[in-house]
């Protein structure tokens, strides 16, 4: 089955939970630990190379992860497209570019260019009627039908929920396969999208940890990313780790912190070094055999 179809049957079965990536050892280790689906974070892929979230990374280099990323897993993977990363015709080849790398799943934003993080202050947007259009470009430009693409609005942060409700219901009119609402922040605004759009027949994407992905999936939504987690993790860990060595000269206490890995779930039995041991041992015998003869 096609990674498209698969992440479409899945929505039909209930909420699919997507933990957030930033790069292909992460996939790794969501598809390790068995989910069934990742979502590749535009925020991560551009802390990655060093940038923050405002719209500074190229289309190139987000698709240049993705490949990385799908390559590394046979999971469905669900990824920012942000703006499309430019008018309908960068949007077409946005979409295009995904599919070759092997994307199940994208939203396109309606936020002005350059973007900001969802989570950002300073947002703005452009025209319902424009991101219809970019809208209507991305669907023409599926070579899968089953490609999922996702409608995002981040419309409530500056006008309101009069405003996002109104752009994701037209979004959705459109023929865009899931709607998303982004900076929802409270457990009121969460039910908010929920009552008026979730519940209402209208499939959903929500990004955030306010609720349990069973508790999403009551709500009526049928995408959870959480799209800092691995990202976060790393970061947390990794800077403690570094003020312990910089203060006390060693990082016993973040290492103890950890624990001993469990059997199967270190680094490199997750990147397969075991996989290449049997397969340089299965050529070793072959070559051993042919110097034999």
């Amino acid at each position: 089955m096609r990674r498209t179809s698969r992440l479409r049957q899945l929505m039909e079965q209930g909420v699919v939970l997507a933990p957030g990536v930033y790069n292909a050892l992460f996939a790794k280790a969501v598809e390790h630990t068995g989910f069934d689906a990742v979502y590749v974070t535009g925020f991560g892929t551009a802390a990655r190379y060093g940038y923050p979230d405002v719209g500074l990374i190229t289309q190139t280099e987000m698709v240049q992860n993705l490949k990385h990323i799908c390559r590394a897993t046979s999971l469905p993977v669900v990824a920012d497209a942000d703006t499309g990363y430019g008018n309908i015709i960068n949007v077409q080849r946005t979409v295009r570019d995904y599919e070759r790398a092997g994307v199940a799943g994208m939203h396109i934003e309606d936020q002005v260019f350059p973007k900001k993080c969802g989570f950002m202050e300073g947002k703005e947007v452009i025209p319902l009627e424009e991101h219809v259009q970019k809208l209507r470009a991305a669907l023409d430009a599926r070579t899968d039908p089953d490609t999922v693409i996702i409608a995002r609005t981040d419309a409530l942060a500056p006008n309101g929920w009069e405003d996002a409700l109104a752009r994701a219901r037209a979004y959705r009119e459109t023929g865009a396969d899931l709607v998303f609402v982004d900076g929802i922040r409270t457990l009121e605004e969460l039910d908010i999208y929920s009552r008026e759009l979730a519940k209402k027949g209208i499939p959903c994407l929500y990004n955030g940890g306010l609720v349990t992905a069973e508790d999403a999936g009551r709500m009526g939504f049928k995408i959870q990313i959480l799209a800092g987690l691995s990202l976060g993790a790393v970061f947390k860990s990794a800077t403690a780790a570094m003020q312990e060595l910089n203060s006390s000269g060693t990082t016993r206490q973040t290492v103890a912190q950890f624990g001993p890995p469990a059997e199967g779930e270190t680094v490199n039995d997750i990147l397969g070094v075991p996989e290449i041991y049997e397969l340089e041992q299965r050529y070793d015998l072959a070559a051993e055999k042919e110097t034999v003869q």
